[in-house]
């Protein structure tokens, strides 16, 4: 009878659903959030923001386990450039940075639970919950790294690796003003089993305008509505990057590109 009610207890003692790693990491994260972002600054506000990036480093390295990436550092720190809420570089996405000098080449490796909470941490902010159209979407390549805007010009169609569940790969052009010109920055993302591999590379390739698209943009500029100089710009850059997407492959130095992006997704570790 004593076995019996030490049996009862045990099983109503286990949690009826044990927390994951991840949502381990999430709920450690979430505590950091919430401590430094009432935290005022300090030198010691800085040490512990340091330590507890480095706590998020370890965690993270667990989940995700040894990565090499041709080009980049053997070892990933977390990605997220900062803790405290409302600061420039806040919400990144969940997973191990990964950085060449200068930033001409990052990337980021995390797991599909975690991109999936990411992508409805982000949903207000117009993120698309679905996997397959957020990878199509300038406001993932946005958000998930750095602090500057991207606009997508084109999506490449490179050829699926064998290993690899989905592989998306987009041109386009990234900074902090204009958005407008010859795009140069190739951003590829792959899903292997649970791991989802983001690479970005600056400076990636050479393209040019392309007159008719130029045309589009200008015709767009010259309306009367909207007044607003700020929407006007924003439907005519929306009008133009429609343009370029639909014009691009019939470019010389399309194929180069396309070439360029299936380059960078065999940098990762897709076997």
């Amino acid at each position: 009878m004593r076995s019996l009610a030490l049996l009862c207890l045990l099983v109503f003692a286990t949690p009826a659903h044990a927390a994951t790693p991840e949502q381990h990491y999430l709920d450690l994260r979430d505590r950091y959030i919430a401590k430094f972002s009432k935290a005022k600054e300090s030198d010691e506000t800085s040490r512990q923001h340091d330590a507890a990036l480095n706590e998020l480093t370890g965690v993270l390295r667990g989940l995700v386990g040894p990565v090499t990436i041709k080009g980049l550092p053997a070892e990933g720190k977390s990605n997220a450039d900062t803790l405290f809420k409302g600061d420039s570089g806040f919400g990144h996405l969940d997973g191990l940075g990964f950085a060449s000098e200068g930033d001409k080449m990052q990337a980021v490796v995390t797991t599909t639970g975690l991109l999936k909470h990411w992508l409805r941490e982000h949903r207000e902010d117009g993120m698309p919950q679905e996997t397959g159209a957020a990878f199509k979407s300038d406001r993932f390549y946005y958000q998930a790294i750095q602090d500057s805007a991207f606009a997508k010009y084109a999506e490449l169609p490179v050829t699926r690796p064998a290993s690899a569940s989905a592989a998306v790969a987009v041109l386009g052009v990234r900074g902090n003003g204009d958005l407008k010109g010859p795009p140069h920055e190739i951003d590829v993302v792959a899903i292997q089993g649970d791991k989802v591999f983001f690479l970005a590379s600056s400076d990636a390739v050479k393209t040019a305008e392309i007159p008719a698209c130029e045309k589009v943009f200008t015709q767009m500029m010259a309306r009367k509505t909207p007044q607003d100089s700020m929407a006007k710009e924003d439907q005519a850059m929306d009008a133009y990057t429609k343009c370029f997407a639909k014009e691009a492959p019939s470019q010389s130095w399309f194929a180069g590109v396309v070439k360029k992006a299936q380059s960078q997704l065999e940098l990762l570790p897709l076997r």
